[in-house]
């Protein structure tokens, strides 16, 4: 594989966020993470964003890069390495309001998370973003994660949530958002 491996870098004047994981994993080349981190930092910022306010998005994005680190012997090469670096960001951001008692019960699901209202950033005053953090927590990830690019297998892979799960979470959140886009217009 270490051959394949140096083979398609030679050939490619293009590395893909995979080819570089997988050269992370097998040499554990700084040159390597440092690329994947400028290449997918801001995205997993902002997907952590829609869920969380600025301090705490930027902290777990950070804790996600050292889980990285710590875990890149579990990378699977099956998927996308974003798709695997958003499941490493969502699980940390679970952790850390299951941490902070702000997950109301461990038995709940997902969309009771509390506290929605200091999740809008302070320095955002724009009406469709406070429209999307009046989602329930649930439909909000599934929306923002497909406006990411992601697919309904790979939202799916992400949540761990079954496809057609995922499938009603967007709708909901569209018509959600489309009944709050009426009505400010009214």
């Amino acid at each position: 594989m270490s051959i394949a491996l140096t083979l398609k870098g030679l050939f490619s004047s293009q590395q893909t966020n995979e080819w570089l994981m997988q050269k992370y994993v097998i040499s554990s080349d700084s040159d390597a993470l440092s690329k994947l981190y400028e290449n997918c930092q801001k995205d997993l910022y902002h997907f952590l964003l829609v869920s969380a306010n600025a301090e705490l998005a930027a902290e777990i994005s950070q804790r996600t890069w050292l889980r990285v680190i710590e875990k890149k012997h579990l990378y699977q090469t099956d998927g996308r390495f974003i798709a695997w670096l958003f499941t490493l960001g969502r699980n940390q951001l679970i952790d850390e309001y299951r941490r902070s008692s702000k997950w109301c019960d461990a038995d709940m699901d997902i969309d009771t998370l509390v506290s929605d209202k200091e999740l809008v950033p302070e320095s955002s005053s724009d009406k469709l973003v406070s429209m999307l953090q009046e989602l329930p927590f649930a439909q909000r990830e599934a929306f923002s994660l497909q406006q990411e690019g992601f697919g309904l297998q790979e939202i799916s892979t992400i949540t761990h949530s079954p496809i057609e799960t995922v499938k009603s979470r967007l709708r909901y959140a569209r018509q959600s958002l489309r009944k709050a886009l009426e009505n400010s217009y009214e």
